[in-house]
Order: structure tokens, then sequence, then C-alpha cells
């Protein structure tokens, strides 16, 4: 996925009330930018981070930057969710997931389940249709862990469970952890976080619902998916 050019590198001041980041930028300006993460970006939000900000043209906007970067741990972590299904869309599109390359077809946000909306439907004639859930991932405590969620999320669990409904019906069911960070190389849900989600996901798996963890490169201009990362699972996974 190409990054809007260019991005405006600066220093993060704070972030404050979720949606709002104010940046110091290299000509010296103060400017406040839009944080599209309404996670509580533990280990990435910190005051005087390197960052980096896409500017918009957009004159209904009230804010034109959007903080798209941050380097953290030494790393580039891409924090805007928005971008997840972005880079996974390219790579469907391009066929470059090995374990759904067979798919030919990709819809997006299509209706399912009680009121959901799934992130991709790929569907191929002979094959089970495909539900797609992406989740965006930052989150990294240990060194070379990634981890999600890095709160509790309601919404999250729905989905696990709107996924092991699909599961019921016939269809693939596949939960897709995107990490945009490039220095893991393995996941685990952050169970002490959110129990909750934990036990969802153990249900799911059993349930027959696959999961798919790849991490990402992250650069200036772009982010790719790089790699496959080893899954610790669930605390009930069944292997």
């Amino acid at each position: 996925m190409i990054l809007p050019s260019p991005l405006l590198r600066g220093h993060l001041v704070r972030r404050y009330k979720r949606f709002f980041a104010d940046v110091t930028l290299e000509d010296g300006r103060e400017v406040t930018a839009h944080c599209p993460n309404t996670g509580t970006m533990h280990g990435v939000a910190e005051s005087g981070s390197e960052v980096w900000l896409s500017t918009s043209n957009n004159p209904k906007r009230k804010l034109p930057y959007t903080w798209e970067i941050v380097r953290a741990d030494g790393a580039l972590v891409g924090i805007n969710p928005l971008n997840a299904n972005r880079i996974v869309r390219t790579a469907l599109d391009a066929r470059s997931i090995p374990d759904l390359d067979q798919y030919g077809t990709v819809r997006s946000e299509v209706r399912y389940g009680n009121g959901s909306r799934i992130d991709f439907l790929l569907t191929e004639p002979e094959l089970p249709d495909c539900y797609v859930e992406v989740k965006n991932v930052h989150l990294r405590r240990t060194a070379g862990l990634a981890e999600f969620p890095d709160a509790v999320t309601t919404r999250g669990a729905k989905h696990l469970a709107e996924l092991t409904g699909e599961k019921a019906k016939g269809n693939r069911a596949l939960m897709l952890f995107l990490v945009q960070r490039e220095d893991c190389a393995r996941f685990e849900v952050a169970r002490d976080i959110d129990p909750a989600y934990d036990a969802a996901l153990a249900t799911a798996l059993e349930a027959g619902v696959e999961v798919l963890c790849l991490a990402c490169q992250v650069g200036l201009t772009d982010i790719t998916i790089a790699r496959r990362l080893d899954f610790g699972g669930s605390r009930r996974r069944v292997t």
C-alpha cells in the first residue's frame, strides 16, 4: 500500500482525548493531527517520539493532518488502523497471500451475521466462500512478541462470534491479525488485557475458524506484508 506523499516528520508532544495528537514539525510549527487509533496505544504514543503525518487537501476536514507512523523501540510502526484493510486489500488483489491466493473475487464491507459487515468476502467457483476479518496490531510489550488487543474490545469478540457462525454454515472463516511493525516474530492474544476476547478466540478456534498472523515491512513511502508470524494462540486452543 502506497502512503500519501510526502509524509511530514515531527515529534509527538502528546496524544489526548483518543483522537488528537499535538506534534512539533521539523520547521518548528506545532500542529494538531487526527489520531485514527482508538486503543490505548501502549508503547507507541510516548511524548518526544519521532512521528510522521500525512496531509489532506480536503477543505471539509477540520484537521488536515493524520498521524500515520511512529518510531518505537527503534522500529517504524504503523498506527493507523484504517491502513490495515488497505494493506490487506492490495495483497488480496495481487494474490500475494498464499493462504488466500486461490480466490479471484474480493468484496469489501459485505453485510453478514447480526448487523455486521465483514472486512473481505472472497469467492471463487467450486470453493467455499471465505469471510476474512482484519485486526490491526501494533502492541509490543515483550521483545519479539506482538499482541492484540491493547484495550478491551467487545466489538472484536462479536466479530469472532460472527465468524464462528459462518464456519457453522460451511464457509471458510479467517481472522487475520496484521502487525504493522517489523520487530516481532510471534503473535499472541493479550489475555491479561481482555480475557473475554481470549475466550472468544478459543471458542472460534475450536469451531474451525482459521487464524493468520502477518507482519509488515513499514516504510515512509509504503507498507507491505512481509512474512507470517508464529501464533502462540489462546489459552484454550485445540492443537
